[in-house]
């Protein structure tokens, strides 16, 4: 299935102009506005490959960049910026997919990012939210106060969680799913660390649990209304 990528820059409203790629593969049935992570970029061969994948599976991504990720400043961007900067990321989905079905979220910190924007205001047309690995907590300090915020978010939310994530202790995980009711449906990918990466030891490698993660956030995106 081709896919056509666009280079694209965004307007964030009092912040700057950061740049963004549209993957789309022809069909497309829905678009992904994909976050990356804290430590990386868009074009971060994670987040290439991540798009690469979602297109063979007839979803279209949207990637951006964060400011501080865009002008090489260490540090990530205060809540409100990261915010902004959803929002700008949505918005051109919005614009240059009408009709898809529209979906929000990402890595780690950009899920989170996500997810805090959209309890704060409803993302435009968004119909659900994607977490490629939530970041409950820092390493090696469990607590669920980062979750805190998704009691106020109103859309389905998919969490992707490898069983060995050292950001998000399933002990602590598994009950703030819970009591997300069901807008909330967490998938366990058995082994994989926070970046979906399991031990050669367990007979499957990187891209197989990897696979496991798009076809299941696939089938979550056709579920949606």
């Amino acid at each position: 299935m081709a896919a056509k990528t666009q280079e694209l820059k965004l307007d964030i409203d009092r912040v700057g102009t950061v740049s963004a790629i549209l993957m789309r593969p022809a069909h497309a049935r829905a678009c992904y506005v994909l976050a990356h992570g804290a430590g990386t970029d868009m074009r971060h061969a994670s987040m290439e490959k991540i798009a690469a994948d979602l297109s063979e599976r007839g979803i279209a991504t949207l990637r951006f960049n964060f400011p501080y990720m865009e002008n090489k400043q260490g540090r990530p961007d205060q809540p409100a910026v990261a915010h902004a900067a959803v929002r700008a990321a949505v918005a051109e989905a919005l614009r240059l997919c009408p009709g898809l079905k529209l979906v929000a979220g990402g890595k780690s910190f950009g899920g989170r990012m996500t997810s805090q924007a959209q309890a704060k205001a409803p993302l435009p047309e968004v119909k659900g939210l994607a977490f490629l690995g939530f970041p409950l907590h820092a390493d090696k300090k469990p607590s669920a106060e980062r979750a805190a915020h998704l009691a106020e978010v109103n859309i389905p939310m998919l969490f992707l969680q490898g069983t060995r994530d050292g950001l998000a202790d399933l002990g602590l995980l598994k009950p703030v799913v819970a009591s997300l009711g069901s807008k909330a449906t967490l998938h366990e990918v058995e082994g994989g660390d926070h970046s979906f990466a399991v031990l050669k030891k367990s007979g499957r490698t990187n891209d197989d649990a990897l696979a496991e993660v798009l076809d299941a956030l696939a089938a979550w995106i056709d579920r949606l209304a």
